[in-house]
C-alpha cells in the first residue's frame, strides 16, 4: 500500500479518507465509558477484531498494551493512537472511539484523552504503518476537524469523517 492511499492526494493540509478501505462502520463506537487504559484497551481490541476472524482479541490486547508501555500513544489535542504490529495479518485496520468521558492517558500535552483512533498492521508494513500513522496525526493537528470528530453525533457521522 503506498502513501498516496491513505493521505488526501491533493496534498492539502486537510488530509480525508485517512481510514478509508481499514475501517467499518462497525469498528466505530461514540459514547464509551471506560475507568482505565487496561480498560479502554479492551474495548478497543473488540471493536478491531470485529469482522476479522483471523485476529484473537487477547493477541490484540496484549500487543497494544505492550506497545502503550513503551510510551504512551496520545499524541495530543484529547487524541490517542494505539497501534500495533501482528504477525499473520495481511492488510491494516483500524477503530475508533470517542469516549463519554476523558482519559488520563499520559500525552504528550497532559491533556486527557476522548478521541482513540486505534490500528494494527501487518508486522512487515513498515512504510504502510509509518503513513497512516502519519495521515492521522496530521488530522489531528487539525483543529476544524477535531470539533467535527466531537460534533459528531452517530458513529456513521464519524465513521464518514474519516472514510
Amino acid at each position: 500500500m503506498s502513501i498516496s492511499t491513505h493521505l488526501n492526494p491533493s496534498g492539502s493540509s486537510r488530509p480525508n479518507g485517512v481510514l478509508h478501505g481499514l475501517l467499518a462502520p462497525d469498528q466505530v463506537a461514540i459514547d464509551v465509558s471506560v475507568s482505565s487504559k487496561k480498560r479502554l484497551m479492551e474495548e478497543v481490541a473488540t471493536l478491531l477484531i470485529r469482522g476479522n476472524s483471523s485476529l484473537n482479541k487477547d493477541t490484540v490486547f496484549h500487543l497494544l498494551v505492550e506497545r502503550e508501555r513503551l510510551g504512551s500513544t496520545g499524541i495530543g489535542h484529547g487524541i490517542a493512537i494505539p497501534h500495533a504490529r501482528l504477525n499473520g495479518i495481511q492488510t491494516p485496520t483500524a477503530a475508533v472511539l470517542r469516549l463519554t468521558r476523558p482519559l488520563s492517558f499520559d500525552a504528550i500535552d497532559g491533556e486527557p484523552v476522548s478521541l482513540v483512533l486505534a490500528l494494527v498492521v501487518p508486522a512487515d508494513a513498515t512504510e504502510t504503518h509509518l503513513a497512516i500513522l502519519a495521515g492521522l496525526a496530521k488530522l489531528s493537528d487539525d483543529p476544524a476537524r477535531r470539533a467535527d470528530f466531537h460534533a459528531a453525533t452517530s458513529c456513521d457521522d464519524l465513521f464518514n469523517l474519516l472514510t
